[in-house]
């Protein structure tokens, strides 16, 4: 009888283990939650996130079908490719939630985001910040002698790029609206 060997540097894997196996890498995702608009159906959602230790990065909340009572929540979080299809699928277990879609995994998706930055200053650091408000198509909703609101919409990164160049030149305030996001192309019929 032969012994079987296996080759030095040869996987030790079964060939009967097909399964894909998960990153540990962390990952952001986009998730679009579709509920019933009711009461308390916000407090489970984000129940469910607090009560596992998860993250949320950004939030939004909207009714989308005011005849059939449907809000949207759009959440981003971060997690493991284990945690994000954990979540997903206790997501799909609260009673009032009818769809939940991985915007991230399924494909392209268009983010964005408003943000409104009260940047004070004067002289030259005005004047930058205008500039700066200029090539960001930023537009001014607000001005005072020594401050300007500026409202931005664009991707996450974009106003976090904004930011950062405002800080120096006087940013003294931000609001953020959270994401707000929807796949590409056309809707498949089913």
């Amino acid at each position: 009888m032969s012994a079987l060997k296996i080759k030095k540097g040869s996987s030790k894997h079964s060939a009967y283990n097909l399964r894909p196996q998960f990153s540990d890498e962390v990952e952001s995702h986009t998730l679009a939650v579709i509920v019933d608009n009711e009461p308390g159906v916000l407090a489970r959602v984000i129940g469910l996130f607090s009560g596992r230790g998860y993250n949320i990065d950004s939030l939004t909340v909207a009714e989308v079908d005011h005849t059939g009572h449907m809000s949207r929540i759009t959440i981003v979080t971060t997690g493991t490719p284990q945690v994000i299809e954990q979540i997903k699928a206790q997501l799909g277990r609260i009673v009032p939630v009818h769809e939940v879609h991985d915007l991230t995994a399924e494909g392209r998706s268009v983010e964005r985001e408003l943000a409104l930055l009260k940047v004070q200053g004067s002289g030259d650091k005005r004047v930058e910040a205008l500039r700066l408000a200029d090539i960001f198509r930023a537009s001014v909703v607000d001005s005072t002698l020594d401050s300007f609101v500026f409202e931005l919409t664009g991707t996450p990164e974009k106003i976090d790029a904004f930011a950062d160049l405002m800080r120096p030149l006087g940013l003294n305030e931000i609001a953020r609206t959270g994401v707000a996001a929807l796949p590409r192309g056309r809707l498949e019929d089913s």
